[in-house]
């Protein structure tokens, strides 16, 4: 995959400079006309493939967990790099397709869900201390966007909105009608469906914080 991303970083910059120190010690300068100037240090082959298979997401998430660190200059210095060469190399024959290529390949892996791990996936982001949640999250922790119809209500009062406007959709006219709530979250959607409008509802969660 070094090799791969190594092809298309030839073919990508052709506006600046771009340094890559690779996982082996071995450096490499990308080089096009005159432009902006950057250097980043790729530590792992993991790195690697993750770049070459998703750049969109993979650049930022890379920079975070410091897979990729920025080399005698700043993340702003790398991004100023790419993007000048995205602008001029949006419509490459070559680019275009090894992108669309790495897509078609990776999009299935990516997306393979199997139940193990979206219960980690849930697990890490929804299993921690409540007391983060309440920070930011109304007193029914609402986690979903609030509707603000007026723009000067409080949060709770948007999300109050939010749960009416979202019954009416449901169409919720008389007792007895059942709602099945994938993604229940804390369970205030579920316990307002039930409890104002006399729904039967059954909430699913992965989460063992939410659960509890």
């Amino acid at each position: 995959m070094q090799s791969a991303l190594d092809t298309f970083l030839r073919q990508f910059i052709t506006v600046g400079q771009l340094t890559v120190r690779w996982p082996d010690g071995r450096t490499q300068i990308y080089a096009g006309r005159p432009g902006p100037e950057a250097g980043v240090t790729l530590r792992d082959r993991r790195t690697v493939w993750r770049l070459m298979l998703n750049p969109k997401l993979s650049v930022g998430e890379a920079y975070m967990d410091g897979g990729l660190v920025s080399l005698g200059g700043s993340i702003h210095d790398v991004l100023e790099v790419v993007l000048a060469n995205l602008r001029t190399n949006r419509k490459r024959p070559f680019v275009a397709w090894l992108r669309r290529a790495a897509v078609r390949v990776w999009r299935p892996i990516n997306q393979f869900n199997a139940r193990a791990r979206a219960r980690r996936n849930v697990a890490h982001h929804y299993d921690l201390n409540g007391r983060l949640y309440s920070l930011f999250l109304d007193r029914d922790q609402q986690y979903s966007c609030a509707y603000f119809p007026k723009g000067t209500e409080t949060l709770e009062e948007a999300q109050e909105a939010k749960k009416r406007h979202i019954a009416v959709k449901l169409c919720l006219d008389r007792p007895g009608l059942s709602v099945l709530d994938i993604g229940c979250g804390w369970g205030g959607m579920a316990l307002t469906l039930a409890r104002d409008y006399g729904a039967t509802v059954t909430g699913i969660t992965l989460s063992t914080e939410q659960l509890a």
